[in-house]
């Protein structure tokens, strides 16, 4: 019997998407098959303690991860950064550490948001020379910062939204002064975003004057940086990408949201909050493949690897498409867009899993293969 390939599944996170987190990660471990992988969940929890829980707690809970609570008292662990390891060490205060658990041959970071989908997550993969699944940290971190995407994806020749980039520092110093310039610039409605966060988390539609000023303290909750981005009465199309050197896109879906736009409780709380189309409807073939060629386009311009959602807009007055974002570590319980769209692409979501594993390794041994050391006496053959 061929050796189990031993799979780390990582999950939770210091991020305002930690329960979405969890909601990914209980469908993803339901789904591994666990004749092929042994999988040692990995819980970080809003504290940022590495914890190992038990899965029968946690998937008692995959409808409503909000209850899912870690014990204070579970053993705290800590990732070797050392290659030749790849190993799980429980680490008690004052920096004894005990002996390590089995090493692991793979990681499958289910992390949403900050510390997680942003590039330090896989840094400290790379330094620890575990294989994982996704982007690596310039992929992940540029694909996380809203703004580095959109200049990125302008230079790329991809049509973005109209949009000015805020500063904290700068908002404090002269709060009046940049909320008149803002109101200048933009008409109502527009809206206010982290640039660097998912989920739809600290996103406001602003139609009035006075939504403004909470609408940026909130939203600077979340991130130092944030997006004013014109409104667009759009369609909102998603494509999914998957692939290494060679990506390939999904068919093109469609978000209706039955809220005012696709916010976190259109997402997460309201089970009636959209209408998820795979494949969307009464799209040309002229558009759906303008959308799957800029999918990517966009992934290979900001240096992905492995999976990516794509999101984007189609003005429903002028026709225009704009992306909106990518993200490089989406929403992966079986109802989320990334694998509706491979199921409806005829991939099913125990494949996938089986190909992003794949994916991994790949993207794995070819870097492995790459020299780390220099020597003058190489120059001078």
């Amino acid at each position: 019997m061929p050796k189990k390939i031993r799979v780390g599944l990582l999950f939770g996170g210091r991020s305002g998407e930690h329960e979405v987190s969890l909601a990914s990660a209980m469908s993803v471990y339901s789904a591994l098959d666990k004749s092929r992988y042994d999988v040692t969940m990995i819980a970080i929890d809003k504290d940022g303690r590495w914890l190992l829980p038990d899965p029968k707690p946690l998937l008692a809970h995959a409808e409503n991860p909000m209850l899912v609570k870690f014990s204070r008292d579970s053993e705290t662990f800590g990732l070797v950064p050392y290659p030749s390891q790849k190993q799980l060490v429980p680490v008690e205060l004052g920096g004894r550490a005990n002996s390590p658990l089995p090493s692991l041959d793979v990681v499958l970071p289910i992390l949403h948001g900050s510390f997680g989908e942003d590039g330090t997550i896989q840094g400290l993969l790379e330094l620890a020379g575990i294989p994982y699944v996704g982007s690596g940290v310039l992929g992940s971190s540029v694909g996380m910062d809203k703004d580095v995407a959109s200049r990125l994806f302008t230079l790329a020749g991809i049509a973005t939204v109209p949009s000015l980039t805020l500063r904290k520092h700068d908002f404090k110093r002269a709060p009046k002064e940049v909320m008149e310039k803002l109101l200048q610039q933009f008409a109502f409605p527009f809206f206010v975003k982290p640039a660097n966060a998912g989920s739809s988390v600290g996103v406001h539609k602003i139609k009035k004057r006075e939504d403004l000023a909470p609408a940026l303290e909130d939203a600077f909750s979340f991130d130092t940086k944030l997006l004013v981005q014109k409104a667009v009465d759009a369609r909102e199309l998603e494509v999914a990408v998957l692939g290494n050197s060679e990506p390939r896109a999904s068919v093109v879906g469609e978000i209706v949201p039955k809220h005012e736009f696709y916010s976190y409780e259109a997402k997460y709380i309201d089970e009636n909050g959209a209408e998820l189309h795979f494949p969307a409807k009464n799209v040309s073939p002229e558009v759906a493949k303008k959308v799957q060629t800029w999918a990517v386009e966009a992934f290979k311009t900001i240096e992905c690897r492995g999976m990516a959602r794509v999101d984007f807009f189609l003005d429903r007055k002028t026709g225009e498409l704009f992306i909106n974002e990518i993200n490089t570590i989406p929403g992966f319980t079986k109802i989320s867009m990334y694998p509706k769209l491979w199921e409806a692409s005829g991939i099913s979501y125990v494949q996938l899993l089986d190909e992003l594993i794949r994916l991994a390794l790949e993207n794995f041994a070819e870097r492995s293969s790459l020299r780390t050391s220099y020597d003058v006496k190489d120059w001078e053959k």
